[in-house]
């Protein structure tokens, strides 16, 4: 016999361990630029300064969404940009859309309602950020200061980018989500999930179930 029964497995353990090893290198490197970004509060002059939506319970934004649109409402008074673009569609049975109750909360808040775009189109992230980018186009516009959530940075402004704009972000560090080393850690990890699904599939993680990682 020419075969060696001792060293077929032996190549398969190399070759198992060689896998996990490179597993661990790219789920830790994306692990870590969610958290770089995260850190990161990038401010150029832009076309729009374009808030994500999130939860808003008959026109009133989630204390999440609040702190959004907060920071959106500093960076515009900052300069950063002379529009603010908010978006995020409805659930079934709202009666405002995530765009409507950001707009609504701006102006109530001393943006002039004529500084604000709404764009009430998509169901998570990829759909919004593709909804703005189309109105974006239209109205002339190419770059745009994303706000969200610090852990959420990276993964839109990747989305942006692959839906033709030039992105910067500028999340909000107040709100609940950073508010304990726990929450933050457990949003890194689903974040760095929701990356790399999207990174294999150029689809939004709610497709896999990933409740809150659209």
């Amino acid at each position: 016999m020419l075969i060696v029964p001792a060293a077929v497995p032996r190549w398969l353990g190399r070759l198992a361990l060689g896998a996990v090893l490179v597993g661990l290198l790219v789920v830790g490197g994306t692990a870590f630029r969610v958290w770089h970004v995260a850190r990161a509060d990038e401010r150029p002059q832009v076309d729009a300064i374009v808030v994500l939506g999130a939860a808003q319970y008959n026109g009133t934004p989630s204390k999440i969404f609040q702190a959004r649109l907060e920071h959106a409402r500093q960076l515009y008074a900052d300069g950063v940009s002379s529009r603010i673009v908010t978006s995020g569609g409805s659930r079934v049975g709202d009666t405002f859309t995530e765009a409507q109750a950001g707009a609504r909360w701006l102006a109530d808040h001393g943006v002039p309602p004529q500084a604000v775009v709404a764009v009430g189109q998509g169901s998570d992230t990829l759909r919004s950020l593709h909804a703005v980018s189309d109105k974006a186009r239209a109205l002339g516009w190419n770059t745009v200061v994303i706000v969200s959530d610090p852990w959420h940075s990276l993964r839109a402004r990747i989305m942006a980018e692959d839906a033709g704009l030039r992105a910067w972000t500028s999340p909000t560090h107040s709100g609940p989500i950073v508010q304990t080393r726990q929450t933050q850690a457990r949003y890194i990890f689903r974040e760095t999930a929701a990356l790399l699904y999207y990174r294999m599939s150029k689809d939004s993680a709610d497709t896999m179930g990933g409740a809150g990682l659209s």
